[in-house]
């Protein structure tokens, strides 16, 4: 029977939609690792793809075409799909009374749906929704680095940066980055087909959408609009340029900081040290600064170079490097954390410690 709040039984029907996909095949060992409670476990995909095969530790699951009726003995639905898909199938889901977690872009503006980083705004999960949208993997990342400073020391502007990685853009652009790779070092000639420049050896504007009035384009878009959200800051002034870089896992960014007071690189550090979800990795003297090779595969974001902007003689900016898994913290690992927070907050026991903090 599925739950019409959230789950009174520790072990939760758990499906996830776009099980064969990157984010879902995260997801799914983000399940595993973390023990989460779960009775039964349904992967739902496209039709293509149903009657494939899926190993969640040592057991194999069968994948199911989705349909509207993927849905009725669910509790828990984790939509790791393109927005079209979400749009299509996410109310069917919260019908049939499941709690839903939707990785796409679908739902996040819409400000009855709460969109949530657990380390910054687990507090809104008070809503009654039954419907939580995971943030963009940038918003994501950088805003875990941000809130905590944001709370110390109020925010004044941001200016960003973003490296962003293949696997951002899905399996096919890793195949791409991958191929692309090989040919330029044999010297043959590749087409991309997926991405719209070459992609080995090379980066390029973020392939999303370009507005051609304002010059930004979609992703840069999202980050601002969903890091806003996600801190309450609805008017915080923030600049970004997107760049898609070639590698294969983790996406870097370069922050600038404006605080309304002058505030020291050491206070900064401090209080990311602190923080929840945070590694601090900030070792001038051997030049040892976060890197997506270090990143890639690890829960925490990853944050160095922390200094002040020497642009801003005030005193009151400081620049900062942030790295992190945008395939965990960016997608699958912020969606089960957030389960898990839903399950402790109806005092269901799980395997997982929850740092306090969060």
């Amino acid at each position: 029977m599925a739950y019409q709040s959230f789950p009174s039984q520790p072990h939760p029907v758990i499906a996830v939609v776009g099980a064969t996909g990157v984010v879902g095949l995260e997801l799914l060992k983000c399940l595993e690792t973390r023990g989460f409670p779960t009775a039964r476990l349904k992967l739902l995909a496209s039709a293509r793809s149903a009657g494939k095969e899926i190993s969640v530790g040592a057991k194999s699951y069968p994948v199911d075409a989705l349909s509207v009726s993927s849905f009725d003995d669910v509790d828990i639905a984790f939509f790791a799909t393109g927005s079209d898909i979400s749009r299509q199938y996410v109310p069917h889901a919260v019908d049939a009374g499941a709690l839903v977690i939707d990785a796409s872009s679908a739902f996040r503006r819409d400000l009855d749906v709460p969109l949530i980083v657990p380390e910054v705004n687990a507090d809104q999960l008070a809503s009654p929704s039954r419907l939580i949208a995971n943030p963009n993997c940038v918003a994501a990342i950088t805003t875990v680095a941000l809130s905590p400073l944001e709370q110390a020391y109020p925010i004044r502007r941001l200016s960003m940066a973003t490296y962003q990685a293949a696997s951002g853009a899905g399996a096919a652009a890793v195949e791409e980055l991958e191929q692309a790779t090989l040919a330029s070092i044999h010297g043959e000639e590749f087409a991309p087909k997926v991405l719209p420049h070459p992609y080995a050896f090379n980066f390029f504007s973020h392939n999303a959408e370009m507005d051609e009035v304002s010059g930004y384009n979609g992703e840069e878009g999202k980050v601002i609009a969903e890091t806003r959200r996600i801190l309450s800051r609805p008017d915080l002034p923030i600049g970004i340029t997107c760049i898609r870089v070639p590698i294969l896992r983790a996406h870097g960014a370069a922050i600038t900081i404006e605080f309304d007071e002058e505030v020291s690189p050491e206070q900064v550090r401090s209080l990311l040290e602190d923080a929840p979800g945070i590694k601090v990795v900030d070792d001038r003297a051997r030049n040892h600064f976060p890197m997506p090779s270090e990143a890639s595969g690890q829960d925490e974001v990853f944050v160095g170079r922390i200094r002040r902007d020497l642009g801003d003689p005030s005193g009151r900016s400081i620049a900062m490097f942030v790295v992190g898994d945008q395939l965990l913290k960016g997608a699958a690992l912020n969606a089960v954390q957030i389960a898990e927070l839903m399950l402790r907050r109806d005092g269901v026991e799980t395997d997982v410690e929850l740092n306090a903090a969060v």
